[in-house]
């Protein structure tokens, strides 16, 4: 599932601004790869959950949106990092159903998103990534 090159955005976000262009950039792209209704809305809302925490916990982070593909399958997929200290426990963050942490910007109720392959990479003192996807029925 490697992005196609042409379908990637890259988008830092540092301020509430970024969080509405991400978002923007994020239902273009869904729109573009032929998502629509509900679908959309349910995209925009975790680019939006995710940006915002970053900018809530984190004050820096990136989200990459890009298209994946699987045989004939296509769809988006969100990934977000963030530079603050990150988790010891994901496992137990991901049974709580929530992932907003003092110590883990990204991925507020992530476990609650009819999304997806979610998945949650973080360290103590690496920061943390999140990636969900969304594949096209």
């Amino acid at each position: 599932m490697k992005p196609d090159m042409a379908k990637e955005l890259r988008v830092e976000i540092r301020s509430a601004a970024d969080i509405v262009t991400v978002r923007q950039k994020g239902r273009g792209l869904a729109m573009a790869l032929g998502f629509g209704g509900s679908d959309l809305t349910l995209i925009a809302t975790a680019i939006s959950e995710i940006a915002r925490s970053i900018v809530n916990h984190a004050s820096h982070g990136e989200v990459t949106l890009f298209e994946i593909q699987r045989g004939t399958k296509h769809g988006i997929c969100i990934s977000a990092r963030d530079e603050r200290p990150g988790l010891a426990n994901v496992k137990r963050e991901k049974q709580n159903g929530f992932l907003a942490h003092d110590d883990m910007a990204i991925g507020s109720r992530v476990g609650k998103w009819p999304m997806e392959c979610l998945k949650i990479q973080s360290r103590a003192g690496e920061g943390t990534r999140i990636t969900v996807q969304k594949w096209l029925d």
